[in-house]
């Protein structure tokens, strides 16, 4: 039929005139037929980005190589950077962070006068100082000469063991040195015992003619052991050795030294060569308190005279080395983990470029642009987090080979374990935004020309 001049005619009711919307059946069916909005579930996303991997097993394999690389020496690197620094902080404070170190200061400012300022009992007045280990001084009274000259004083003869017959080879210990010293020092030194003892309180106090040789003094003497009760002489003067040293410890300067009682060595043979030290052991924690007290507690009167060397204080330097190498190392990972970066998205290129047709189905059964870039790019995300996983294990692996190779105590901060795998998840997201984005941008039409 035909329409009339102004009125409209309504084809679902056959009606003219009204202008009014009339209710037309099945229009509800009608609007469920309307397309709907193309959406894709986080689910569906994931476990089609799982398959896609998974049915290229050896191109994935590849791809996440460089990935592990890079997580793994950053893992390692931090690890066996912080197991190294765990052993130097511990070998510091057991060798380092517990001496403390008193000089004759009035003897380094008046080396002429030659004074000497320390009591005749360092030890006893150190030792009961809360903190203290040990303790005592040590100095040196003279060095032989290498061949006696008939006419010389006795003192300035060499040292020399007494043998069988009643002449003295006083050759044999031409390069040997005199030191006085007390029990304490050898045992605040950590130095250990051949065979014998060394000083103690009673040897100091009543004057005893005892001697300890370091290992390399008895050696040149020919004592090799104190059962025999060996002598040995200095100048004219005999002492008994009590005592073998097979490790001076602390003080290398002892090992090639005749140690005799420091008051006894300081009567007879004038004041020391150069200013005498005091050596203290001290508990961790204890040794800058103990430098503090050290002074007092051997001249209340005149503190001023000896001054205290505490442990010097490393960390900074520690933490400067550690840094500078951190800094290297770390640099050496991010250029592992900019490799793997390339890999990922390389390789996600040319499976864009492959897949091209596989775009196109998707594209032409409803996939917006969006819902590709996304497939893409959580594939991408995906291959990071596992590239930073099993590098993760590879790196904690490496650390644990290496400090069981050293006999380290290993060291690993908790954070990293999460922080390989998240760094490999931001290079695969990184690795998969350009070519995500390039197969957004595929022509459907094109795209299907190639299935």
């Amino acid at each position: 039929m035909a329409k009339d001049g102004g009125e409209r005619w309504n084809q679902s009711s056959g009606t003219a005139g009204s202008s009014e919307p009339v209710p037309v059946a099945g229009a509800g069916r009608r609007r469920s037929l309307e397309p709907a909005v193309s959406r894709v579930s986080l689910r569906d996303q994931l476990r089609e980005a799982i398959a896609s991997i998974a049915c290229r097993p050896v191109r994935s394999l590849l791809t996440i190589t460089g990935t592990v690389l890079g997580c793994a020496a950053f893992v390692a690197i931090l690890g066996l950077t912080d197991t190294a620094r765990g052993q130097i902080t511990n070998r510091f404070n057991e060798l380092e962070a517990t001496t403390v170190t008193v000089v004759d200061a009035a003897a380094q400012n008046n080396p002429s006068g030659q004074p000497y300022s320390f009591p005749d009992d360092v030890g006893a007045r150190l030792r009961p100082l809360n903190g203290v280990v040990d303790a005592g001084v040590y100095f040196s009274v003279y060095a032989t000469r290498p061949v006696l000259v008939p006419g010389q004083p006795a003192e300035a003869a060499t040292i020399a063991n007494r043998p069988q017959s009643d002449g003295l080879d006083r050759a044999a210990g031409a390069s040997l040195t005199v030191w006085g010293a007390e029990g304490g020092t050898l045992a605040a030194a950590g130095a250990q015992l051949a065979s014998g003892v060394w000083f103690d309180d009673f040897h100091l106090l009543t004057g005893q003619p005892v001697a300890v040789l370091g290992p390399a003094a008895a050696a040149s003497l020919g004592v090799a052991t104190v059962r025999t009760n060996p002598t040995v002489f200095v100048g004219d003067d005999s002492y008994t050795v009590i005592g073998l040293l097979s490790d001076s410890g602390a003080l290398p300067e002892l090992g090639n030294a005749v140690l005799l009682p420091a008051p006894l060595a300081r009567q007879r043979y004038g004041p020391p060569l150069n200013p005498a030290h005091a050596l203290i052991r001290t508990d961790l924690g204890a040794a800058r308190l103990i430098a503090r007290q050290a002074p007092y507690a051997l001249d209340h009167s005149y503190p001023d005279n000896l001054g205290a060397i505490p442990p010097p204080d490393w960390s900074m330097v520690t933490d400067d080395v550690n840094a500078s190498l951190n800094g290297l190392l770390l640099g050496l990972a991010a250029i592992a983990l900019v490799i793997g970066c390339v890999a990922i998205a390389n390789t996600t290129l040319v499976a864009v470029m492959e897949r091209a047709g596989e775009i196109g189905l998707r594209q032409a059964l409803g996939a917006k642009p969006v819902h590709i870039l996304a497939q893409f790019l959580t594939e991408s995300v995906i291959l990071g987090a596992l590239g930073g996983v099993l590098g993760a294990a590879v790196g904690v692996a490496a650390v644990l080979i290496g400090s069981l190779a050293r006999q380290w105590t290993p060291v690993l901060d908790p954070w990293l374990l999460p922080l390989a795998p998240a760094v490999g998840v931001l290079v695969g997201a990184l690795a998969g935004l350009y070519p995500a984005w390039r197969a957004s941008r595929v022509p459907p039409a094109a795209a299907l020309q190639r299935l």
